[in-house]
């Protein structure tokens, strides 16, 4: 079988506030995409999972040449690459679910860089484990 592999320039912008020292990932190439880890390597995981859940079933945007992106101090740029195939095969197709949490917690969830939807569906798989 062949395996449809792609491959994105990111930008990691390292953070040290009352948050604590992390990198929270972007991409002008793949509008939406933010996520973030405690460090480089926890941050380049978790672009995978969110790459591939933002491009699953959308056409895979043309890649950028991230050489002529302006970065500010404390950005770097990196790739990431992921194995849709591999991915579609362990999770499935992903569909589209508009979900309701208090605007408080929703406010929190941006501050903190938390991805609402991956931690309701690890929640979600967690519960249909138990």
């Amino acid at each position: 079988m062949k395996q449809k592999i792609v491959s994105y320039p990111i930008i990691l912008t390292e953070y040290n506030d009352e948050s604590g020292h992390y990198y929270v990932v972007s991409s002008p190439n793949l509008p939406g995409l933010v996520t973030d880890g405690s460090n480089i390597s926890e941050a380049l995981f978790n672009a995978k999972d969110a790459i591939a859940t933002l491009l699953d079933s959308r056409e895979y945007p043309k890649v950028q040449d991230s050489r002529k992106w302006n970065l500010k101090k404390g950005q770097q740029t990196s790739w990431v690459s992921v194995n849709m195939t591999e991915w579609h095969n362990k999770y499935g197709k992903t569909v589209r679910r508009n979900i309701s949490i208090p605007e408080a917690l929703n406010d929190w969830a941006k501050r903190n860089h938390i991805n609402v939807s991956k931690v309701a569906t690890d929640a979600l798989y967690e519960m249909q484990q138990s």
